[in-house]
Order: structure tokens, then sequence, then C-alpha cells
């Protein structure tokens, strides 16, 4: 799929009228909304197909809508976001590799450091690939943290910066990283939606979901949408019934192979697993439980704090702002992965990272953004 004079608008939401309205409008399914409408004063990015700009203008025009142009051309960004001069047969953090790339480099990393570096699966997707991963170990006893990537497909920078800590994790000798690399055991799951991922290298760019068939005509299923507690069908506001829609939740919750497998892995190691991580983009932002209520957490005061610090550390070297809040107070979302991970597997620091950027790029940040996106995420570990 190419994406021609697609143009993504920012959308300002200035009353609840304005927000119900956007509301109506993500059902729609020539609208992608690269950025939800969530509440009033909190913008929302919306990807239109030409055949729909001129409709989208009026709309927005009749109805007092203040809207900016963000992005004129998506096919343009798509098409810059690679270098243009790749090296061969080397695996670094100034391009975007394939599902089959990773999984090679895995390879060769565990082969390489196979006395603290163990081969790990979560089990097969739809489509029969390995939910891969690995297990980084220096040492017997320590507590051992998770890190869940690339759950939404179009979401290239998330695997890009899980391997690149994982790399850091193994070959640096910042004092710093070797500390956090050797006291904490690492399950690290560059990829846990290969179906979707390699869909989007391969067909279609701005894929997001898994690659499940519950339709004739629409596939997939929202993974962040599927998880097994407060999971709702899309009847009320959090996920979408709709088959076709980003959001879509699923026929039930863990309908996909891919959450209930990677579930039943957290599950097996819960005891072990003292922090959860799941990588997204984008936005900038520091996201802990609860994604479906306003009621704080448990511990709330705890995963604010550490969420605040973390961010300190986030801008210390490029002067990065990440905001620090519960998932609820940026928009509801029921079934999402660290509300699961934080009340059924007990995980009680567990946190959603939203990488770069503010929408510049959004998804199709260009490659030369790895390396400083994945060190300040790795700088506030």
């Amino acid at each position: 799929a190419r994406f021609d004079n697609f143009k993504v608008f920012t959308v300002e939401v200035d009353n609840d009228a304005q927000l119900q309205i956007l509301r109506e409008l993500e059902k729609v399914s020539n609208y992608d909304f690269w950025k939800e409408p969530t509440k009033v004063g909190r913008s929302a990015d919306i990807m239109v197909p030409p055949h729909k700009t001129s409709e989208f203008e009026e709309v927005m025009k009749s109805l007092n809508f203040r809207t900016d142009l963000k992005i004129s051309n998506v096919q343009e960004l798509i098409d810059n976001e690679q270098p243009k001069a790749t090296p061969r047969n080397d695996f670094t953090w100034d391009q975007y590799h394939t599902l089959d790339e990773i999984n090679l480099w895995l390879d060769q990393m565990i082969q390489e450091y196979s006395d603290i570096l163990t081969d790990i699966d979560a089990g097969l997707s739809f489509e029969g690939q390995r939910i891969r991963g690995v297990k980084l170990s220096y040492k017997v006893g320590n507590n051992a943290i998770l890190i869940e990537s690339n759950t939404h497909a179009r979401e290239w920078i998330t695997s890009a910066t899980a391997t690149y800590i994982l790399n850091e994790f193994l070959t640096s000798n910042d004092p710093e990283f070797r500390r956090i690399a050797e006291n904490y055991d690492w399950y690290i799951f560059p990829n846990v939606n290969p179906d979707g991922f390699r869909y989007s290298h391969e067909y279609n760019r701005m894929w997001r979901k898994t690659r499940s068939r519950d339709g004739v005509i629409c596939r997939g299923v929202d993974p962040n949408r599927n998880w097994a507690h407060e999971w709702q069908d899309g009847s009320s506001p959090g996920a979408s019934n709709d088959i076709c829609s980003e959001t879509y939740a699923g026929t039930a919750p863990f309908s996909e192979p891919e959450t209930r497998q990677l579930a039943d892995f957290v599950l097996q190691h819960a005891d072990h697993i003292k922090i959860y991580l799941a990588f997204h983009s984008y936005s900038l932002l520091l996201l802990y439980p609860w994604s479906y209520t306003p009621a704080p957490a448990e511990n709330y005061d705890d995963l604010h704090h550490i969420g605040t610090v973390a961010a300190d550390r986030l801008k210390e070297t490029y002067q990065t702002e990440y905001t620090v809040q519960s998932f609820y107070d940026l928009y509801i979302s029921t079934g999402t992965s660290i509300d699961w991970a934080y009340n059924e597997a007990k995980i009680k620091l567990s946190y959603t990272y939203e990488f770069r950027d503010n929408g510049t790029y959004g998804f199709i940040l260009p490659a030369d953004q790895i390396r400083p996106n994945a060190f300040e995420v790795l700088d506030s570990l």
C-alpha cells in the first residue's frame, strides 16, 4: 500500500461537542486516528486519504474546529524514513530492520553470548511465527524486568529501541549501564506482534493490529485492547467493537494467541518479574495504571515518583520532555497489558512508554532518531 497525498491534521478539541463529533468520526474507517480524541484541551492527529480531504476540511470548517496540517504527504515521510545508503549484511541502529533481520541478529547474539543470553519464546502467532525473546542473566538471584515491544506493528522505533538496549547491555563499558544490566535479569521481547510487523514492512507501512481474521474484509485485533483485565467488547468507551477499527478489542479477552501466550509466559515468571515495560510510540509519555478508571492505583505515589525520576533522566541528554501520568489521564482504554500485568500478575511497577515524537513524523520517525531515542530510554531505566 502507498500513502501518496495522505495528510495528517492536528485537530484541537475546544469543547465537549467537538470531542463527541471526533469520537463519532473515529468510527469511520476512512480516517486513521494517529492520536485519539481523548479530552477537551488535548488535540487529536488524524490521517486523511486524498479522496476524503475535501469532505474532512468541510466538516472541520462547518463545526468550527481549529486544525493544523501536520504532514502534507505521508508517503514522502515513508520514502525518507530509512537512510538512502544502507550498509549490507550489518545490523545497526542507523536503519530499521525487518523481522527476519532482527531474528538473525538475535541468533548471532545468543551464539556469541551463550553464557548469559538464552533464547525464549511466548508461543506462535496467528500465522505461525515465533514470538521471540531473550533472557539476559549475568548472575543467579536477580529480580527481573520484562520489556514488551512492537505490540502495535507500525511503531518500528520500539523494536529498534529494544534491540539497542539489549546490545548495550551486552557490549557497553558504561558503568551505569553495566550496573543495571548485571543486577537485573532481563526478559526482552523485541516484537510481540510478528505477523503485523512483517505486514507493515512488506505490504502496509501503517498497519497497527494483529493479522487474525474475524470478518470478511477487515482483519486484526488491537493487541493492547485484548488483555484479560477490564476487557470489554467495545460497547463502552475504551475499545471498539468494529472489526475495521484500529482499536477493535477482539471477540473475547485473549482471543489473540499473541496476547494470550505472552500472558502465560508472564504468569510463569511472575514471581521473578518486578517491573513490566511496554514500549509504544508516539507522544512522549510515561504512563502507569490504571487505563480504564480515574481511580488511583494502589501504589500511585510510588508509580508517579518513579516515573518522574525516569522522565528527568529522559530529559538529560537531548532535553526531551516526557509527561508522566496515569494511562486514563491520557484516555480511557480497556484490556491493556500494563493493567493486566499490574492486577493479574501482581507486577506493581508497570509502565507504558510512548516514544518520540510529538507528531512531526508520528509513527514514521526517521531512522536517524533511533539512536538518540534509544539512548535516552536506556538512560531512564
